[in-house]
């Protein structure tokens, strides 16, 4: 009667109850997991505006703003005259009698060179101008002599005229002595090397004690006048075309002249505080690059510019009273290549513009279609962004702001 009261089924082995807690262990991860899915699935897809609702986007409200037209053309300096020192005549160099990196002044000492052979063809020289004035003396005091005999009817005709024919072969034996007297004394002038101009001479390419010859012209130093300077700066064909208008319309900057002024900016964007002026431009295009170069002159009291400085010269073009500016992180182009932004619509959609950028503005492009006063560009969240999309417009960072007023 007492065993009739407990089951008759065997106890559970230890491999039974290890099934049984995984098998529950499993279901509890399945249904965290699928909480997970249900709680990811009921964020809002529309972004921090809720489900399905527009997307916040920095956005630039457009007002016009003047701006300063001026165009930025690279160069390079060059000096306003260069003069390559060069022996002209063969010797040994006694003396450099300057400082390199110095001003020198026009037909100052440089170099000497050994006088000592051309002061010997001088000597000789004026000699042979010595003798052959002496018979040319000669020569025509027998000339005066026979003339009276002549007369008297002393001596032939012939005589005479032997006698005047030796004068004048003397006479032309003094012009040849003077003309050698000349070239030797301008000979012996050259072993003295002057500067042919004023300005800054450079690196001496000679030392004492060099023999330089006048038929290998040997470079002994460069003189650079630097009082002025030019820079030449390439450009468009075109672009020279529309500054002559320009120029001739009066919306160019001019001086007394007519010249247009140009300012130099340096390297480092340093604006060099002397204007120049445009001064000639090329007579040719080159071919290759349809361009021209053109030159302006810069007065360089301080020596500040040196030849071979890269620079910009910045030609003031006018000004602009009421010109739009976008930055140009928010300016793409399309398949067609022309410049296209987003703006918030009238609906409260993003809504895409086609515009006309002829040239930039610093780190902005000027606009002249597509855009008005008021409209509001999206600067940024331009990649999350779709045409026709909502959006929430909020002002757009400081920093997104225009910088810069001066165009180029």
């Amino acid at each position: 009667m007492i065993a009739s009261h407990f089951s008759t089924k065997p106890a559970p082995t230890r491999r039974t109850l290890f099934n049984i807690i995984r098998a529950g262990n499993l279901a509890v991860i399945a249904a965290v997991l699928i909480a997970g899915c249900g709680k990811k699935q009921a964020g809002p897809p529309g972004g921090p505006g809720g489900l399905g609702g527009p997307m916040e986007v920095g956005v630039l409200t457009i007002a016009p703003a003047p701006v300063t037209l001026t165009q930025d053309l690279p160069g390079r300096i060059s000096a306003f005259r260069v003069a390559e020192v060069r022996a002209r005549v063969n010797g040994i160099v006694l003396k450099r009698l300057f400082t390199e990196g110095s001003d020198v002044a026009e037909g100052q000492v440089l170099y000497e060179i050994d006088p000592a052979p051309y002061q010997a063809a001088l000597d000789s020289a004026r000699g042979t101008l010595a003798r052959a004035e002496a018979n040319a003396t000669t020569a025509r005091l027998k000339e005066e002599r026979f003339k009276q005999l002549l007369i008297a009817k002393a001596i032939s005709k012939q005589d005479y005229d032997d006698a005047l024919a030796n004068e004048r072969t003397y006479d032309a034996d003094v012009l040849s002595g003077k003309a050698a007297v000349q070239a030797a004394r301008i000979t012996l002038d050259y072993t003295k090397v002057t500067s042919p101009i004023t300005g800054r001479i450079g690196i001496s390419q000679v030392t004492e004690g060099a023999y330089v010859q006048a038929s290998a012209a040997n470079l002994l130093a460069t003189v650079q006048q630097l009082d002025r300077v030019y820079v030449d700066v390439t450009q468009a064909s075109s672009e020279l075309l529309r500054l002559r208008r320009d120029l001739a319309s009066g919306r160019l900057k001019a001086d007394e002249t007519g010249k247009p002024r140009v300012k130099l900016i340096h390297e480092d964007g340093e604006i060099y505080p002397d204007e120049g002026s445009l001064e000639v431009s090329d007579v040719t295009v080159n071919a290759t690059t349809n361009s021209v170069t053109v030159r302006a002159i810069f007065p360089n009291p301080r020596g500040e510019l040196l030849p071979g400085l890269f620079v910009r010269a910045r030609l003031e073009e006018g000004s602009s009273p009421d010109a739009i500016l976008v930055p140009q992180l928010a300016v793409s182009r399309n398949s067609k290549g022309e410049p296209t932004t987003l703006v918030v619509g009238a609906n409260g959609t993003a809504e895409l513009r086609v515009l006309q950028t002829p040239r930039a503005v610093g780190n902005q492009w000027l606009v002249t279609a597509g855009l008005k006063p008021g409209d509001q560009v999206i600067v940024d969240n331009l990649q999350r962004v779709r045409p026709g999309a909502p959006v929430k417009a909020i002002p757009a960072a400081p920093s997104q702001a225009p910088a810069t007023v001066s165009a180029r």
